[in-house]
């Protein structure tokens, strides 16, 4: 009897993955392509696009290849970074530029004077005015990459962000569409009327004609033909929102936390947004008739999580493998403080200006010190948000943890330290695309019952009240140290944008 399968596309900071999932869940067959975003000087972070497009090609065809030829491919998802924009050429699928990276902050002059205030644009899009989301870059591309300013005055220009991109050049450039998850992104949307904001798209100048119609997260989005298939696609999800639906989090305060290029943390609101000073309104997912359900998340994004880990492995080897940290960090004997702000500093300070930061080195720091010092200045940023939720009323006692640095466990032990709540890690670590096959299923009208699996990895706070107290006072008095002197120095012309 022929076997049905369901393809996921995992689109990240740092590969582009297929996966095939069979009907309980299990992944069956998958094919992964390594990217590497440039960083051309300080401040800007890019890729290729085409080569971008290409590893995701070349990774959905590897695994088409593995299924057999009489089985069935029911339904593709895919799950991708949010904010990172591509520009292309309609009539030609040619990319005009290169796909800016959400860790680009180029445009943050430009940002400066576009003639809206923060607390404005959070009340209409439940972001926050910085360089992170796409609508800044855009207008700084129309202004800067001469390609792409011909292609907007001849109207053959199209602009969105990698999923909307790799599905359109899979379907051939039939399917021109985006979800509210990621259109959210492009600081461009309209949080409640979930469509593309006029004020917005006006103070940024960009034609609405650029950008992709606006669709639910679930259901029929296009239809793509690879190695002699015809493929719907029936769910398209930011790469946080899969994993949360991935670990199962579809109730109100449920929360996860997700360590990967950089680190999230998610709260289910339920289907209203809920205002946090600091923190995100995200939206989690539309499906449904009509697209009449959906559900919202508050959000914590830190900007540098497993990139500054990478940056101490790239530039300063001081290890070769993310598997090598938590026996590096056990091996420290001295407690350093880094402030990890490569990409800028996220939640809650929206900071796009300070610069990674060390402080407490003497003759006796190593490697191990720098490292661990990294590990837990991710954890202390994740730990600030946390607590601005906590602040709110809202009691976590648990958060699921998934991503590739969920496998440090000095990280997860002192991420429960930090923050008082257990720890539990997942077996599988793929919640992001376990979420977007979901999501696909759900796309065809079936229910599956797919779960991550929790691993016996459980990570309880080891500390007492008043060490996690003196340890968070101690950090963010370096912290607001470290901004202020960023501020002063560069005003005198010491140090160059972050």
């Amino acid at each position: 009897m022929p076997e049905k399968f369901i393809i996921v596309l995992d689109q990240g900071s740092s590969s582009s993955r297929a996966l095939a999932f069979d009907p309980e869940g299990n992944i069956r067959y998958k094919a992964q392509r390594k990217i590497e975003a440039a960083y051309p000087a300080p401040g800007r972070a890019e890729y290729d696009a085409e080569k971008l497009y290409l590893s995701q090609a070349d990774s959905l065809a590897e695994v088409l290849a593995k299924i057999p030829e009489g089985d069935e491919v029911s339904a593709l998802g895919i799950a991708a970074q949010r904010s990172t924009v591509v520009f292309w050429d309609r009539n030609t699928g040619v990319p005009l530029a290169p796909a800016l990276s959400w860790q680009d902050g180029r445009a943050l002059e430009l940002l400066s004077k576009v003639p809206l205030s923060n607390t404005r644009l959070h009340d209409l899009t439940g972001l926050y005015k910085t360089p992170y989301y796409s609508a800044s870059k855009i207008a700084w591309a129309l202004e800067n990459f001469p390609e792409v300013k011909a292609a907007a005055a001849e109207k053959r220009l199209l602009i969105a962000p990698v999923a909307t991109y790799i599905i359109w050049r899979l379907s051939g450039g039939k399917s021109f569409v985006i979800d509210p998850s990621q259109a959210q992104r492009t600081l461009l949307l309209n949080l409640r009327r979930l469509k593309w904001e006029p004020k917005l798209l006006s103070a940024f100048g960009v034609a609405p004609e650029f950008l992709p119609e606006i669709k639910p997260s679930v259901g029929r989005l296009g239809l793509l033909e690879a190695a002699g298939r015809r493929i719907p696609v029936t769910a398209m999800l930011g790469d946080q929102q899969a994993a949360m639906l991935g670990l199962g989090l579809e109730t109100p305060d449920s929360a996860a936390l997700n360590y990967g290029t950089g680190a999230f943390l998610l709260v289910n609101t339920g289907r209203k947004p809920l205002k946090i000073r600091g923190l995100l309104n995200s939206i989690g997912w539309q499906e449904g008739k009509g697209g009449r359900n959906i559900c919202y998340f508050t959000e914590s994004t830190v900007n540098s999580a497993g990139t500054a880990l990478e940056w101490l492995r790239q530039k300063f080897g001081m290890f070769d493998d993310i598997g090598d940290v938590d026996g590096m960090c056990r091996k420290s004997k001295n407690r350093i403080h880094c402030l990890p702000a490569i990409g800028g500093l996220g939640a809650p300070y929206w900071d796009f200006t300070t610069f990674t930061t060390f402080t407490g080195f003497s003759p006796h720091t190593d490697k191990y010190d720098v490292v661990r010092g990294v590990t837990e200045g991710i954890a202390y940023m994740v730990g600030d948000a946390f607590d601005l939720v906590k602040k709110k009323g809202i009691k976590i006692a648990e958060l699921k943890v998934s991503g590739g640095l969920s496998k440090i466990d000095w990280l997860l032990q002192f991420q429960a330290d930090i923050t008082g709540a257990r720890m539990v890690a997942l077996e599988e670590s793929e919640a992001t695309a376990m979420g977007a096959g979901l999501a696909a299923a759900r796309g065809l009208g079936l229910a599956p019952q797919w779960a991550a699996k929790v691993s016996n990895r459980v990570f309880e706070p080891a500390i007492g009240e008043e060490e996690r107290q003196n340890l968070i006072k101690g950090w963010r008095i370096f912290v607001k140290d470290i901004r202020r002197t960023s501020r002063d120095l560069r005003k005198l012309n010491i140090l160059p944008h972050a």
